[in-house]
């Protein structure tokens, strides 16, 4: 797991076929090797020669089952003039000691021909079903699953009243939000590809708390829970805004329809966000300060922002962006009607010197602005305050490029 590789036994009808997996160069490409086998066993000798061979040889304990799926796949294979693509709907569940996970999806797999046939017909299917995008693989799942099992079976153990409140610590992590993560660029890479990594990292972030407050496992059940989802969606709509503020000039950027069509969610879920901070936050120290008591409106529901993710628009959205940030900007163009209106400016310096340029004008511009802090208006106030957050993003982006803070 740590080496991201999958290894998998599974009975596909009558015939057992023995599966390995490793990332590929995107998000979304897998490399995949399958082999036949008589039954049930492994044999790890068929990649001795393979880089994963490599991985597996180091073991120094047995393999044992991880982790079981059992589902029911209906799949067909859909062909037009482009290539073919197997379209498949898995039902069951993914079982891990005595905890299971039900499984209702659909993957779209590209059997032949150019990768933007995968998001045209996911994004008809997306907007004819109301489809979710999730970007955990069963894998990642069952692994999780399998720690969670593993750590609850051992709280159980102890069995004293501190273990029940770390019991449902555990269970609420396995759903936990997805932070801001660390993004490595590449040093010899040009504008558009840093532009690529900045997205993808901020594009997972927002993929994956999309999907929780969505309910993609948990029916709701888990809606209480979903405000820091919320704040940390919205950190990432922030920082991929920034990212395209940061590389606007330098690269080339999402049609200005879609850059600006995902303010009008970022707005919605900005509601859920600030009534949650109000209620949870600001009112109990009011009250512990004497306050009296307060009746307000009607609560904003946490569900106002599950209807926002998982409305047809905003998925289409998801679609879209990680469209971007895996096809050549020619094919993105093709899938859609939108034209992009900041085309990139070649620089003929390194992408360190240019992206250390870009930064110290936007620092010299809050320094500026700030040694007015005093005298500036509210409105002021918070203009300076969003491009500060700009900045830092900014600093985030470039921190393994630049070494910042090292």
């Amino acid at each position: 797991a740590r080496a991201k590789i999958s290894l998998r036994l599974r009975l596909e009808g009558r015939r057992w076929v023995q599966t390995l997996k490793m990332p590929g160069q995107d998000s979304l490409s897998r490399i995949e090797l399958n082999q036949s086998r008589p039954g049930p066993v492994l044999d790890l000798g068929v990649y001795a020669d393979l880089p994963a061979g490599q991985v597996l040889s180091s073991l120094n304990e047995a393999l044992d089952i991880c982790y079981e799926t059992n589902v029911v796949r209906l799949s067909r294979i859909l062909r037009d003039r482009q290539g073919r693509v197997e379209v498949a709907y898995d039902h069951g569940v993914i079982r891990a000691g005595a905890l299971e996970l039900p499984i209702c999806e659909m993957e779209f797999e590209l059997i032949s021909g150019p990768l933007e046939s995968i998001f045209t017909l996911g994004k008809r299917w997306q907007q004819k079903l109301g489809l979710l995008l999730d970007a955990r693989s069963k894998a990642e799942r069952g692994d999780r699953l399998a720690q969670l099992d593993k750590t609850l079976a051992a709280l159980d153990a102890i069995g004293d009243q501190a273990s029940e409140s770390k019991r449902i610590e555990a269970i609420s992590s396995y759903w936990a939000p997805r932070p801001v993560a660390m993004i490595a660029i590449d040093p010899y890479a040009n504008a558009e590809q840093a532009l690529r990594t900045v997205t993808a990292e901020c594009l997972d972030q927002i993929i994956r708390n999309s999907a929780i407050i969505a309910g993609v496992d948990t029916e709701d059940r888990y809606a209480d829970m979903h405000a820091e989802h919320v704040h940390q969606l919205r950190v990432g709509i922030r920082r991929l805004r920034s990212a395209w503020s940061f590389f606007n000039g330098l690269a080339e950027l999402p049609a200005l329809e879609k850059r600006n069509e995902i303010k009008a969610y970022f707005a919605q879920l900005g509601g859920a966000r600030d009534d949650d901070v109000l209620r949870e936050l600001i009112l109990p120290i009011l009250r512990k300060a004497g306050q009296p008591p307060l009746v307000l409106d009607k609560r904003i529901e946490e569900s106002d922002a599950g209807a926002t993710v998982r409305s047809i628009g905003y998925q289409s959205w998801l679609i879209d962006m990680l469209a971007s940030t895996v096809l050549a900007p020619k094919a993105v163009a093709a899938t859609s009607d939108a034209t992009p209106t900041d085309t990139a400016v070649p620089h003929e310096n390194s992408l360190e010197q240019t992206l250390s340029k870009k930064l110290k004008k936007w620092d010299r511009k809050v320094v500026a602005e700030g040694v007015t802090l005093p005298t500036l208006e509210m409105e002021a106030r918070h203009e300076l305050r969003k491009r500060a957050k700009r900045l830092r993003y900014a600093l985030q982006f470039c921190e393994s490029l630049l070494q910042i803070g090292r």
